[in-house]
């Protein structure tokens, strides 16, 4: 059964994307994801494995699988991770379970990962992967932000925008490069990208029969 694309009105069989948003803490990645999962029934977050501790809110299952140090360990010694990193004092991967398979039934993944992870990805899945990456306007306004957010002490801030540098200084590593002024606007830059993605001649594989059945 093929997986209806709004875009695409003939509704060809096609191979799903792996879709990754990346970008320093507090440049919105989160904010866009969120917006995009509940406008796009057919992407799905992919939800990583993490030692870091629940915060309120949280599900398991849902926002993360949280697992201590010794099993994530074991996980990666068992190969089940397509990428994982080491985030400030914490680990996150992500689980190759399910993954090829959902892609092969024309389901896309949507991926909040940091550059290392979207390195990764990029090593085993070639052409599945597409890959975002968001600016803040400025460091000033990225500063701002976090301490807005008001959930992380002044040195947990200093050292996310230590970091955000070092992100940043990663931008040519991805196929589109965004910068988030108007959260709106940046939201409906992404969901053109996708769409132009999902109709890319390579994952119309449906398409095949349909050129077959013209040239009779």
């Amino acid at each position: 059964m093929s997986v209806h694309n709004p875009a695409d009105p003939h509704g060809f069989k096609r191979r799903g994307v792996l879709f990754v948003l990346s970008s320093p803490s507090g440049a919105g990645k989160s904010t866009i994801a969120r917006k995009l999962l509940a406008d796009e029934t057919e992407l799905h977050m992919s939800v990583s494995y993490t030692t870091r501790p629940m915060r309120p809110g949280e599900v398991d299952g849902v926002d993360y699988h949280f697992v201590d140090l010794e099993r994530f360990r074991e996980m990666v010694s068992n190969h089940e991770f397509l990428e994982w990193a080491h985030v400030f004092d914490h680990r996150y991967g992500t689980p190759k379970s399910q993954v090829w398979s959902e892609l092969g039934k024309g389901h896309d993944i949507l991926f909040d990962i940091d550059w290392q992870g979207a390195q990764q990805l990029h090593q085993l899945a070639g052409g599945d992967i597409v890959r975002i990456f968001i600016l803040p306007p400025s460091m000033e306004i990225l500063r701002e932000r976090l301490e807005r957010r008001a959930t992380d002490s002044m040195a947990v801030i200093d050292a996310r925008m230590a970091r955000a540098a070092n992100e940043v200084s990663h931008w040519d590593g991805y196929d589109y490069v965004l910068v988030n002024d108007d959260v709106e606007e940046c939201f409906a830059c992404v969901k053109t990208i996708l769409a132009a993605e999902r109709l890319k001649r390579s994952r119309q594989t449906g398409i095949i029969g349909f050129i077959r059945k013209l040239l009779r």
